[in-house]
């Protein structure tokens, strides 16, 4: 019976490292998930390694294209590891199809490539610019009011032509509308004029979570401003490949690219919940 007592204490005082991480947000294919694993512990997605914060945060986040089956695992202070298969929902996307485009913003000349290998430089680096700062924890509101006028994940037919999927939300508005910061963070791009995008912001929102707003027609803040969620970082445009005046908000989870509509549906869940 001792020997037993001892056991069971054991197991007991060993419980939470034996435990699952708790997950929340939508599991699917563009979605972007949150969690919770007990402090002190590691963590890898197909596994490669996650941020985690001291008190066990963490987020992660899957493509359009993900696989439906993902291995999280979470490996406590003491080594001891919990595997979760994580079954994402398979969706179904629409297509959009875009007219009247300038034929140079479709299919660029052979002398914009440059310029794009330049841009696209800025990009990178830009998202590599990591905060430890958990900015990300109080939510996501959209960037502006308006009209949705194009989803996440929709293929994109311009000028009668197949290109990528679109990874954005767009909001389109009268030229001039506020541009807000979806959520705080820090400034990591803050450009005028990309041949694509336009006016260009970069926020980072901490574990490489990041939001890019495009086709702004003009910018309020600078590298390595800190900015509130709400505050007015841009004005809405029609910059860049754009066929009318709007912001294409764009989340990214490092190289992931996320869909804002889900992270939008999680923040409202959270902010209902009592």
């Amino acid at each position: 019976m001792r020997q037993f007592l001892g056991l069971l204490v054991c197991l007991v005082a060993f419980a939470p490292a034996l435990q699952a991480a708790e997950l929340k947000g939508r599991l699917a294919q563009g979605g972007l998930v949150f969690g919770l694993a007990a402090p002190g512990s590691s963590v890898r997605l197909n596994d490669k390694p996650v941020m985690v914060a001291a008190d066990g945060r963490f987020v992660i986040g899957f493509g359009r294209d993900a696989p439906l089956e993902q291995r999280l695992e979470t490996i406590a202070p003491d080594g001891t590891p919990q595997v979760q298969m994580l079954q994402l929902e398979d969706r179904t996307f629409k297509i959009e199809r875009v007219d009247g485009l300038p034929p140079k913003t479709v299919t660029p000349p052979p002398e914009y490539y440059d310029r794009r290998k330049r841009e696209t430089a800025m990009v990178r680096k830009a998202r590599g610019e990591i905060s430890e700062q958990l900015f990300w924890e109080d939510g996501f509101r959209l960037p502006a009011e308006g009209r949705i006028s194009g989803v996440y994940g929709s293929q994109r037919i311009l000028n009668g032509k197949p290109r990528s999927p679109h990874y954005g939300l767009d909001v389109a508005a009268p030229k001039g509308t506020p541009v807000l910061a979806p959520a705080s963070g820090i400034v990591r791009l803050a450009e005028p004029d990309f041949l694509l995008e336009g006016g260009i912001l970069i926020i980072d929102h901490g574990f490489g979570v990041s939001s890019t707003l495009m086709h702004l027609q003009s910018l309020d803040v600078a590298v390595g401003d800190h900015v509130e969620q709400g505050q007015k970082v841009a004005s809405l445009g029609a910059t860049g490949r754009a066929s009318g005046p709007h912001v294409d908000w764009r989340i990214n989870w490092f190289d992931v690219r996320v869909d804002p509509a889900l992270v939008l549906e999680e923040a409202a869940d959270v902010a209902g919940a009592p």
